[in-house]
């Protein structure tokens, strides 16, 4: 068996189009050093949310002291809390000043999955991390680790040699406004992801 090769994302990666990221961000690596130890999980399902303009994007009503990590550098995290007891994951992406993020909807468990159990109310490990919420709490990332740095050495996207797979491509998920926009990527190969469609 080849050794896999590790190669930590840089910030030149999360600056472009968000839709051109989104694609190749699938099946990248994410890494965390949390306090409990190294978690990692292979991405299988992200949305984008682009500018003002995206009536469904947190940067729609402008600037405010919850979204400001979206407007500037990108390859930075910006987490939220949604229904006051869901945290979500988002990579900034573009350029700064132009607000966009990924939210990271859905990965598979590759390191660190004792810990991930500990962490959340599920215990298998095809669906633990098989949604925005629930892969924020198995990883034990909430608000305080909005603003890192994913070129830092807390957290950060890896690539790997990994196999081959089919990219699927969606309208987004459980939002009001913005439904028609194809903007959700997602492994066609992978039983983890948050929904199928």
């Amino acid at each position: 068996m080849a050794p896999v090769k590790r190669k930590k994302l840089p910030r030149s990666f999360y600056n472009r189009p968000s839709l051109e990221v989104a694609r190749e961000i699938i099946g990248k690596y994410i890494v965390y050093q949390s306090p409990a130890g190294k978690l990692t999980a292979r991405i299988v399902e992200v949305e984008a949310y682009i500018g003002e303009n995206d009536p469904a994007c947190h940067a729609a009503g402008g600037m405010t002291g919850r979204n400001e990590v979206m407007f500037g550098q990108p390859g930075f995290v910006y987490i939220y809390l949604i229904y006051g007891m869901y945290h979500c994951l988002n990579f900034v992406t573009e350029k700064e000043v132009f607000p966009a993020a990924l939210l990271l909807r859905a990965a598979e468990p590759v390191e660190g999955f004792e810990i991930m159990k500990r962490n959340s109310p599920l215990k298998n490990e095809r669906n633990i991390l098989s949604g925005p919420g629930l892969f924020c709490r198995s990883f034990g990332l909430t608000r305080e680790q909005s603003g890192l740095d994913l070129t830092g050495k807390s957290i950060c996207l890896e690539e790997r040699n990994d196999k081959r797979f089919e990219i699927g491509i969606s309208t987004r998920i459980g939002i009001n406004n913005g439904q028609e926009l194809p903007w959700r990527f997602f492994d066609k190969t992978s039983k983890s992801l948050s929904r199928k469609k």
